[in-house]
């Protein structure tokens, strides 16, 4: 029996066979309509050659880090640096042509592979960031340091992307605020604090991984939190456009994606995570907050009490 504050979803796939039977499968080619906000039940190596070309106005994949992990069933092995350049361009190569031309793409990983995601984004888009969080979980080492950060890196398909910086401010408390004249410069005087909008950096320490209290939370090993996928979808997308997984998990992405206002789309090729997924996005339709972001701004972590002061 889980704790009354446990919110962890974890329904077995016989508990949510209706969720299962939202899912689609793709045996041919597809066109736009029917895979537009859906959950594709498949491989992605088999899957992607299916889809429309050029429909995907954002990629977010998530893929296996180069690890020996178990998700579900199906077990990733570590491999070499070189194999496993192979597998992300075999991947790459697979979803560049459903990419539209301004199209932007965030690829997820550890810092073991994260030069063999580089190496292969730079052969097939314009690198132009590399993001890394800090993404407090896991036990610490004894004969190292605890490995506390993930890298996210940005590219895009051509020179003419999205990029919406105003909608990713991150809310920050003032600690010395400065007036001029008598009145707050560059920061907001309210009731619940000081606060000041600033511009996102590279570096993100603003986001908890989930939690079992946490209603977004699954039992998904390598789950994405929400807050995270919110600020790459408002940053690089606008209402309406497609925002496309080929790793979709346990469906971070895709809820995310709903909650903002834009299509989706994934693929996964577990029948649990799927489960999952649809459960999540049936949950979305009921409730679109996203831990961390209010009032139209990304909070610093650890400030849900503030948030609620400033709403009142």
């Amino acid at each position: 029996m889980k704790a009354e504050r446990n919110k962890t979803i974890d329904i077995t796939v016989e508990e949510g066979r209706e969720y299962l039977e939202r899912c689609i499968t793709a045996e041919n080619k597809k066109t736009v309509n029917e895979i537009l906000d859906k959950t594709i039940l498949g491989n992605t190596f088999e899957v992607l050659p299916l889809l429309p070309e050029k429909f995907v106005d954002l990629l977010i994949a998530d893929p296996p880090y180069n690890l020996d992990k178990d998700f579900g069933g199906n077990k990733f092995s570590k491999t070499s640096d070189e194999a496993y350049v192979e597998y992300t361009e075999s991947w790459i190569k697979l979803v560049k042509p459903i990419l539209k031309k301004n199209a932007s793409i965030y690829v997820c990983c550890d810092w073991k592979c994260s030069g063999a995601i580089e190496t292969v984004l730079k052969k097939y888009f314009h690198v132009q960031n590399r993001i890394t969080w800090q993404r407090e979980k896991g036990r610490g080492a004894l004969s190292n340091w605890k490995n506390g950060m993930e890298d996210i890196w940005f590219a895009t398909n051509s020179k003419d992307y999205t990029f919406n910086v105003e909608e990713v401010k991150i809310r920050r408390k003032v600690v010395a605020p400065y007036k001029e004249n008598g009145k707050p410069k560059d920061w907001e005087e309210t009731e619940g604090g000081n606060f000041r909008n600033t511009y996102p950096s590279n570096f993100w320490d603003d986001i908890s991984i989930p939690y079992w209290s946490m209603p977004e939370n699954t039992a998904h090993p390598t789950q994405k939190p929400e807050k995270l996928l919110a600020k790459l979808i408002l940053a690089s997308s606008n209402p309406g456009e497609v925002v496309f997984d080929p790793f979709i998990g346990s469906g971070s992405t895709s809820v995310a994606a709903k909650k903002l206002g834009r299509h989706y789309c994934g693929i996964e090729q577990n029948e649990q995570f799927c489960v999952w997924a649809e459960k999540r996005l049936e949950m979305a339709e009921g409730d679109s907050s996203i831990q961390g972001y209010a009032d139209g701004v990304f909070w610093e972590r650890n400030t849900a009490s503030l948030q609620r002061k400033f709403k009142e």
